[in-house]
C-alpha cells in the first residue's frame, strides 16, 4: 500500500465499490481467494485487491496494489 501511495480509506473504497473479476482456490489449502476491481477514494486510480474469507467468517485482505 505504501509504495503505490494507498491509504486504508483507498482499500475500503475499492473493496465497496469494486467487483469480484476473479475466483481464485489455493492449491495447497484449497481456499478461495477473490479478486476485486474497484475505485479509490478520488476515483482516479483502479485498486486490485486479493482478499480471502477466515475462519470466523470476516474478510482478509492477502494483498493490494494499483493496476
Amino acid at each position: 500500500m505504501d509504495e503505490d501511495g494507498l491509504s486504508v480509506f483507498d482499500v475500503e473504497s475499492a473493496i465497496l465499490t469494486g467487483r469480484i473479476v476473479e475466483r481464485q482456490r489455493d492449491r495447497r489449502t484449497r481456499e478461495a481467494k477473490y479478486v476485486i476491481k474497484g475505485s479509490s477514494v478520488e476515483g482516479e486510480e483502479e485498486i486490485v485487491t486479493v482478499v480471502k474469507l477466515g475462519p470466523t467468517g470476516k474478510a482478509v485482505i492477502l494483498t493490494v496494489y494499483v493496476e
